[in-house]
């Protein structure tokens, strides 16, 4: 049976704060739907100077988030660059919240991620009549409110992405065999954290 892969967790606030600059991210993002990029390539996507693109890959690869792929190149005057794992990265707000700068690094890079990850749900919103409707009728908003432990909520957050990566390596897989054929990007946000009524109404 293979083994089953993790997703690496930061621990260290300097590989954190790689992430409180929210160009990084967006550079992160294209890199994780393209592949493998250049700098050239990657500054058109976010409209910025290709040196300041290759200065911040090079901050992301320092930090082991990125590594070159000079099997891509072919002149060898241009780095290409992919992420150095398949599954991205995570971290836990208790590993740097014992601290000010920890925590107010942790405020940063989860606030980045949510308006990002807002940017894109709202840019689906404005293009779904474009999506044909098999795919309009399978995206899907949801929110729930049960009521759960905290041991049962961390539960419930393994259960969802052990799903979701069998999901992906099936994926993967089908790719692989040459199966792409009505095969997009599919963005998944998930979030699961409590919170207590304050007298109104959804």
């Amino acid at each position: 049976m293979a083994k089953e892969k993790k997703t690496p967790s930061i621990t260290d606030l300097d590989a954190l704060k790689v992430f409180a600059h929210p160009l990084r991210i967006a550079l992160y993002r294209h890199l994780r739907t393209a592949e493998a990029a250049t700098a050239s390539q990657l500054a058109e996507q976010v409209d910025e100077a290709v040196a300041l693109v290759s200065y911040h890959l090079r901050r992301m690869a320092a930090h082991g988030f990125l590594v070159e792929a000079p099997e891509l190149s072919t002149d060898g005057r241009e780095r290409w660059w992919k992420l150095a794992s398949d599954r991205g990265w995570s971290f836990r707000s208790s590993d740097f919240t014992g601290d000010p700068e920890g925590a107010a690094v942790v405020g940063q890079v989860t606030r980045h991620l949510l308006a990002t990850r807002a940017e894109r749900y709202s840019a689906y919103l404005d293009q779904q009549a474009a999506w044909p409707e098999e795919w309009t009728d399978a995206a899907f908003s949801s929110e729930y409110t049960p009521r759960l432990t905290a041991a049962e909520l961390a539960g419930l957050g393994e259960e969802i992405a052990a799903l979701v990566q069998r999901y992906g390596e099936r994926g993967r897989a089908a790719e692989a065999a040459g199966d792409t054929t009505g095969r997009e990007h599919v963005a998944l946000h998930l979030y699961g954290f409590p919170y207590r009524s304050s007298g109104g109404t959804a």
